[in-house]
This record gives structure tokens, sequence and C-alpha cells, in this order.
């Protein structure tokens, strides 16, 4: 659980990428998250990967990111 923010950290910039048209980047921050969260799930540190949501908000209001930058 200590180490989740990793998790929203990814999300933030994989909105950021694709609010600003960087398709490939927000695949790829996508997949880091995913790869994450999995590592996380292995050791006992975070929820699984398919008890977050795929759009990787999680029902979280981020205040705008991604927006003016």
């Amino acid at each position: 659980m200590k180490n989740e923010w990793i998790l929203d950290v990814l999300a933030d910039l994989r909105i950021f990428a694709q609010a600003n048209d960087l398709g490939a980047l927000a695949e790829q921050l996508d997949d880091a998250r995913l790869i994450a969260a999995t590592e996380l799930a292995s050791k006992g540190e975070g929820h699984a990967a398919h008890e977050r949501s795929a759009s990787g908000i999680d029902g979280c209001d981020i205040g705008g990111a991604g927006r003016g930058f």
C-alpha cells in the first residue's frame, strides 16, 4: 500500500499524454501502470491490476491534470 502512489503518478502522466495528443506515450504509460500494479500486488503492496480501473483514474478527481500545459 505504501508504494501505490506510483500508480497515481503514472495515471496522471497518461492523462496528460492523452490530452496533448501523445498517443504512443499514453499507451506506454498504461502498460507501465499495469506492470507496476502487477509487481506491487505480487509483493503484497497494492491492489491487483484487475482491482483498479483500466482507465487509471479510479474515480478520483485529479484537478484537471493535463489541461493547459
